[in-house]
Parts: structure tokens; sequence; C-alpha cells
């Protein structure tokens, strides 16, 4: 063969290849040059050939080498400019910008293989981004979460004046850009699930007195606390603080900055022993910068470091001695595959272990629809039921916010939505109606482990930080526009998604909508709720209330009978 150095196009740019040729197509090529005049120019043909060949390997290792200078340049370049992001590559704009001068998209799933350990090659979109293959830690976590929020925070200053609609496109870009494409990758790179009986605490908190206490007794009453490991997400005021509204007139007081949950709990002699070991994390957002309760669940949740177990609380709660133990246990006991406990838990001056003594039960059976105008018809749960015990926890159509627990590896099926700020009613349908399409089941517990807080008059609600932060009466409109992203996975005829406006709301909502398991109308038949006439069936879910399965799980019943 003969190897001769020449320009070919490919990928629409000059690339040096081989032109790999044989003896016979040499002859052919030999036939097509002109005849040669004399010896002497077949001489000075030889020698400008030597000449011209000395001089293309000379071209090419002077390139090779200004390619070279070129890498080693450009590499120091993207260190430097992760060093002055504070020497975190994972941190925001170290993470996307410095990546995205390297041509690196974020946010794409790359396709594997059916072995995990070899991606099949023809399946790889060459566009797609490599992540790295180590789980992200806590403290990635917090580094990126940290600059998000605080770069959030900038983007909505000097915005006082805007319209809600404004002050939502403000939001959804931002998050479109920094918190998305991230929450992909978190996603991919999720810690492993650990199988040692560990429990993770999601506790949000927005200024609220209870917090300590909450967490005090959390580790005080669990049976394993050296098992135990909490995500708190603190939302509180540090300073020119005002109290929540005292009365029909809107007057307010000025009152001390909040108490920091996480630091008088690690300075408690409960409490010292845990955070020494790490068993607590701490994501602190001050007052003007809270998204609101989901949200603030969505923060905990990326707090989440391969606990087997995950309980969603309040920060106002009170435990049953052991509630941990107990939790588990209710788990491992239910019927089917992917259990979910759920309920309104019973008022903080119950007695827990007398109602666990007495077998008394508590289970959400019960919803219907808003009549209120600033709830945009949305489904609120409501009505309990009680029963006899059963050692099997029973059936329930519906997820409280304040109070579930489930094995935790509903967060990768079923991950919290980034694109739900400002949302108080509403998280609750969205997470029951998504857990079960992905194949959980909803269970009441049969033993209450927690109490709940429910009356706090006069203490701060976050729509009132919204309103200082932009203006008075923002926060309603705003609440209901993004409700429509909630309001349109569940098919409210009114909210389908062509008639959103704008259709930003419906950003990348696929990611994290209903599951694949169920279908949406059979969940919305199973719970009696007509999206239509916006009126409940007749009887509505009396199989919950007579303590029995649903329909289609009736094979179960002989556990209740």
């Amino acid at each position: 063969l003969t190897v001769t150095p020449f320009l070919t196009p490919r990928n629409g740019k000059d690339t040096p290849v081989a032109n790999l040729t044989t003896p016979k197509q040499e002859e052919e090529v030999e036939e097509m040059a002109p005849p040669k005049s004399n010896a002497r120019s077949r001489d000075f043909d030889v020698v400008q050939c030597i000449v011209g060949s000395f001089c293309c390997v000379l071209t090419s290792l002077v390139l090779l080498t200004i390619f070279s200078v070129y890498q080693i340049n450009h590499n120091e370049l993207n260190t430097n400019n992760l060093d002055h992001y504070g020497g975190n590559s994972n941190s925001l704009h170290a993470r996307q910008q410095v990546l995205r001068g390297g041509s690196e998209a974020v946010g794409t799933k790359v396709k594997m293989g059916e072995d995990p350990d070899e991606p099949d090659v023809g399946m790889i979109d060459p566009d797609a981004p490599v992540y790295s293959s180590e789980a992200m830690s806590v403290e990635e976590v917090l580094a990126f979460l940290n600059e998000y929020i605080r770069g959030l925070h900038r983007r909505f200053v000097g915005h006082k004046k805007d319209s809600y609609k404004e002050v939502w496109k403000l939001y959804h870009d931002y998050t479109l850009e920094v918190l998305y494409p991230w929450d992909r990758e978190y996603l991919q790179r999720m810690p492993e699930r650990r199988k040692d009986g560990s429990v993770f605490l999601s506790l949000a908190t927005y200024r609220d007195e209870n917090c300590f206490n909450t967490l005090k007794w959390a580790y005080e009453k669990a049976k394993y606390p050296d098992k135990l490991f909490t995500g708190l997400v603190q939302q509180n005021c540090v300073k020119d603080c005002i109290g929540g509204i005292l009365d029909k007139t809107g007057r307010t007081e000025k009152v001390p900055p909040d108490d920091d949950c996480y630091k008088l709990f690690c300075e408690s002699d409960v409490g010292r022993e845990h955070c020494a070991a790490g068993r607590v994390r701490n994501f602190f957002i001050e007052e003007d910068e809270s998204l609101g309760p989901y949200a603030a669940r969505y923060f905990a949740s990326k707090l989440w470091n391969g606990e087997e177990w995950y309980m969603q609380i309040d920060a106002h709660m009170t435990f049953l001695q052991d509630w941990d133990a107990i939790s588990v246990e209710m788990l491992r006991k239910a019927p089917t595959e992917k259990p979910v406990l759920s309920h309104y838990p019973p008022d903080d001056s119950s007695d827990l272990e007398k109602l666990q003594r007495v077998g008394s039960q508590s289970r959400l059976c019960g919803a219907d629809f808003a009549d209120s105008d600033l709830e945009d018809q949305i489904i609120r749960l409501g009505m309990t039921s009680a029963g006899k015990y059963t050692d099997t926890p029973k059936f329930a159509p519906y997820i409280a916010a304040g109070y579930f627990v489930a094995h935790s590896s509903f967060l990768a099926e079923v991950p919290f939505d980034p694109f739900l700020p400002w949302i108080f009613m509403g998280e609750e349908i969205i997470m029951s109606a998504r857990m079960w399409t992905s194949g959980y089941d909803i269970y009441s517990p049969r033993t209450s482990v927690v109490g709940h807080i429910y009356f706090r008059r006069k203490k701060p609600k976050f729509w009132e930080s919204v309103h200082r932060l932009f203006h008075y009466g923002v926060h309603n409109p705003l609440q209901m526009l993004v409700l429509q992203r909630v309001k349109s996975q569940l098919n409210y005829p009114e909210s389908e998604p062509d008639l959103i406006r704008p259709q930003t709301i419906l950003t990348h909502v696929d990611k994290y909508s209903m599951g694949t398991e169920r279908k949406l109308e059979d969940y919305l038949v199973m719970v009696g709720l007509n999206m239509k006439t916006k009126k409940l069936e007749k009887q509505p879910n009396s199989w919950c209330q007579r303590g029995m399965p649903p329909p289609g799980f009736e094979q179960y019943t002989h556990l209740y009978t």
C-alpha cells in the first residue's frame, strides 16, 4: 500500500486522512498522469516529492504542537474558572458555565445497554452529556442549592412592582437555566440506597418556634437514633423581623429574629452527638427567599443520602416512643410491594401511647373541591375515619404532606417537581395521583406515630414574605397561576395544555407527572373525583370508610375481616 497525505472533506471540515491505494490503482493513476519528458525531469520530480513529503510531516508536527499547547491552556483556564467559584467543581456557575464553555450539555440522560456496567455504544446519543459516575455528595448538593437560592433572590431584587406573571417569568427562566439541568443530573447521580434500616426525616420549617422540640423529640423517642438522618430546611428571619398578622386590619409587630433550630439542637445535650456524626443536614433560607412549603420539601428531598426509608413531616410535631421502628414495621406489614403510609395525624394534645394501647386509628378518606376563589377549585383533603384495629395497614386514597413514610426508592420514580413554587394547596393531591399511577399503594398507619400542632394563629406565613418581597396581593394570583400546572396534570378541562397561558407553566411537565404503571383515570374513579362536574361521585371512597380494599384489590379482603 502507498500512503499519500491529502485533505478530504468530513463533517463539513478539512481533516487530514490517508489515501490508501493498491498496486492496481497505482497503475490507473500512472496511466492518467502526463508522460515524463526525460530522465532529468524524473530526477527533479523525485526531489520535489521528497521535499513535499518533508514539508507535510513538518507541518503536521507544528499543528500537533499548537493543538497540544491549546489543550493545556484550555484545561488550566477551566481549572482557574472552577477556583474562581470556590474550587467546587459542582457549584452553580462553575458546573454550568465551565461545562458549557467546553460544549458539554447538562440535563440529558445517556442511554445505556442491558448490562449497567457496559454501555451500548450504538444507543448513546453523541450530543448527550456524560455524567460523573460518582454519587452526588451532600456537600455538593448544599453548595449548589445555596448558590441557586441566592442567585434567584438576586434576580428578584429590583422587581418590587412586577405583576404576578412577570414574577413567574423571573422564577421560570432562572430555574430552567440553572436548577432544572442540575436536577436532571442529580437524578442520574443519586446515592445508592442502603439496606441498613436507616430512616431519612424530611423536615421543612418556616419561622417555626416548634422546630427545635420537633427535632429533639424525634431523636429522643427514636428506637434507633443512630440510624436517623434529618434533612432540615430552615426558612427564617435574621434581622428587621415582623411577626404574623394579628387582626383583621392586617396589623403586625416587630419581633426578634427567629431561633436557629439547627444551632440550638446541635448545642443541646441530645443533639450534639448527632450533629457531630453528620446526621443532621441543614439548608438555611432567609425569610424573603422562601418559595413556599412544597419547594422547601423539594430542597429537603435533595438532602437524602441513601437512607433506606423516607419520612416527611411538618416542623411542629410530637412523637410516639419508637416511632421509627413502628413506621418501618407497618410498611413491611402492608400486603403490596410498594406501600406508602399517610394520614392526618391526631392533634398534639393526644396521648399517642394511649391511642396505641386501645388500637385507635385515624385514616384519611375524604376530599372535596375547594370552593374558595383563592384556591381555584383545587382538591382539598379532609374527612378522616376511625375503625377497628387490624394488624395489616388499611388501604387509603390520599397522601398527606404533613406526614407520610415510604421506601426511599420513590425519590427516583416520583421526584419532586422544581417548577411548583409558592403553592400551599395542591401538593397533596398531585403527590397522591403521581404515586398511585407509579405503582405505589397508599395505606393508613395502624398506629399514629406522630401528633400535629394544627393551630398556629398569628404566626408568620410564607405568603406574607412574598408580599413584602414584591407587593401586597401578588401571592394569590401567582399561586393560582402555578396551580394550573397541577390542574392540567389532573385533567381539569379548563386547564387542558392548549388552554394554559403562559405555556411556560408546563415546562418539562412530562418529567414530573403521572407514572406509567396505572392510569390517572382509574385513580380518579377509585377516589370518586369528577373533574368535569367538580363534584364527588356518590359515596366516594366508601371502601376506605369501611376499612376495606378499593375496587380491584379484592384479593386482600380477607386481611380486614
